[in-house]
């Protein structure tokens, strides 16, 4: 199955999503972006409770266009399920399908077996997205939408819960649209990522595509790439090299080499970004991948769950974040205020901006 959107447009008062071409297959497609970015006007255009003004939308080339939600065969699941609440777990499925043997599979593959005869009242909110999963997919739709399923449920929950999605995926022949603020699960689930910002698509890529090589600097600092710094370029003796802050960038093996920059002689500044997990704290050897070895100075740190943030100062430059397991942290024992070198590699150095001579 193939959902193709051309040149998709809807307004709404001051408010204008699109034009958007996009052409989603059998994959996982995850919809990210900040609030009012026009993410809930997309998911209602695809679903059909919307008219868009302008452009169209077909699933394997047949035209949704004048066609109510319920001849589309695009199915949705609500953030908070949207059972019937009179009727049991098991109604609630059957209701979408006359095949009983479909609906035994789909309630042994989401594990709702030993709820099935509760009614939603009596189900946690992990349970009730399972079985509103299963009631949607009960239906055989040949788009399967999802919006924000796991916003409402608490973090050990839905950390369950995308495993249990990510298996669920693999299972499906069908493309697969969802909507989520949560980077954490789009980077999980998600084959592709599409960033909205004001109503246009910002930018389309995989997870590392977007994370690591962000289109602008918005991409950059919403999917929470929080180094994004300046780097000025400079000329001595030994060629082109870059100043962050008062450090000059001095790499194992390539002395002065800004690999990273197309015509460097062009231009006296970058901005870049830096992913947070691609900075270390470590001496490299000559054998490793060219790397800039950067004295800092250690901040602070954050204990988040299972991984630390540490923050380290540039002299006379900006100040460094990095991400970490518990196991690389506790390795480093750090103290605030510890003078250190941070290791970011050449090839991680992603080009925002230049300003040319």
């Amino acid at each position: 199955m193939t959902l193709t959107l051309s040149g998709l447009s809807k307004t709404y008062g001051d408010f204008e999503l699109g034009p958007i071409d996009l052409e989603i297959s059998n994959e996982v497609f995850c919809v990210l972006g900040p609030s009012g970015s026009g993410k809930s006007t997309l998911l209602s255009l695809l679903a059909g409770t919307a008219d868009p003004n302008r452009g169209s939308l077909a699933v394997d080339g047949r035209s949704m266009s004048g066609l109510p939600p319920e001849a589309r065969r695009i199915g949705l699941v609500f953030q908070d399920g949207a059972l019937f609440p009179h009727l049991s777990a098991r109604e609630n499925v059957e209701y979408a399908s006359e095949n009983p043997e479909y609906v035994s599979e789909l309630t042994r593959l989401l594990a709702i077996e030993d709820v099935l005869d509760r009614r939603p009242a009596n189900l946690s909110g992990g349970e009730r997205q399972r079985v509103a999963l299963a009631r949607t997919l009960a239906s055989e739709p040949d788009v399967l939408l999802l919006d924000e399923p796991l916003s409402s449920l608490d973090e050990p929950i839905s950390r369950r819960l995308r495993g249990d999605l990510d298996r669920l995926f693999e299972t499906l022949d069908v493309p697969v649209v969802y909507v989520t603020h949560d980077q954490r699960t789009a980077t999980a689930l998600a084959d592709r990522i599409a960033i909205l910002r004001d109503g246009a698509v910002a930018q389309v890529g995989t997870p590392t595509d977007v994370l690591e090589h962000p289109a602008s600097r918005f991409v950059a600092e919403f999917t929470g790439n929080e180094n994004v710094f300046e780097i000025r370029i400079g000329t001595d003796e030994n060629g082109r090299h870059g100043h962050v802050g008062n450090t000059a960038l001095r790499s194992e093996g390539e002395s002065g080499a800004l690999p990273w920059l197309d015509s460097p002689s062009a231009v006296s500044a970058v901005t870049v970004c830096v992913h947070p997990s691609r900075i270390d704290f470590r001496e490299i050897s000559s054998s490793e991948k060219p790397a800039y070895q950067i004295p800092v100075i250690v901040e602070r740190w954050l204990h988040e769950n299972d991984t630390y943030r540490v923050f380290a100062r540039v002299a006379g430059g900006p100040v460094l974040t990095a991400t970490m397991s518990r196991m690389a942290f506790e390795r480093l024992e750090f103290s605030r205020g510890e003078e250190t070198t941070a290791t970011i590699p050449v090839d991680s150095i992603h080009v925002l901006e230049r300003v040319t001579r």
